[in-house]
């Protein structure tokens, strides 16, 4: 008997319907290493591509989430500016699952529970293709940043410091 085959994310179905090419990348997590440093080694690319997705709230809006860089850090002020808030603050990991369905380091953009703004660093479009979570620690989804932009209905713009 072989290896069972895992079953897509919510994630890559999504990618499926909207007939955008994406590639799957396994990788040994390291329940003490979440990082994207350590994602970026454990799929051989540069951190550059790797961007995480962050989750926080809005003082307007509510729930958002934030894609940026993975060895970057998002910058308040610009992601509450460009969200259209006041201020903005990350929300308590206790609180991520029951907000997005998805835990630490496997949070993805795509397939969240419920629909939540996007927002993604303008650095993803100078890379070819970026590399997030498919929602799923493990795995991660690669695209083109046009790909991701589209199928998450995201906003771009300068989100880290």
């Amino acid at each position: 008997m072989g290896k069972k085959k895992q079953s897509k994310t919510n994630a890559a179905r999504i990618l499926d319907t909207l007939k955008i090419p994406y590639t799957l990348k396994e990788y040994s997590v390291d329940e003490s290493d979440l990082s994207a440093v350590h994602v970026a080694a454990s799929i051989g690319m540069p951190i550059e591509m790797i961007f995480k997705t962050l989750v926080a709230r809005g003082d307007k809006t509510g729930i958002i989430m934030a894609v940026i860089p993975g060895a970057e850090e998002l910058d308040m002020k610009a992601i509450a500016s460009i969200s259209g808030n006041k201020r903005v603050e990350m929300v308590h990991l206790k609180e991520v699952f029951e907000l997005t369905g998805y835990i630490r380091g496997g949070c993805s953009p795509l397939g969240v529970k419920k629909t939540y703004p996007v927002y993604v660093d303008a650095h993803a479009l100078e890379q070819k293709e970026v590399a997030v979570s498919a929602g799923r620690r493990g795995e991660q989804l690669i695209l083109s940043p046009e790909d991701l932009i589209r199928a998450t209905n995201a906003k771009v713009g300068p989100l880290i410091r």
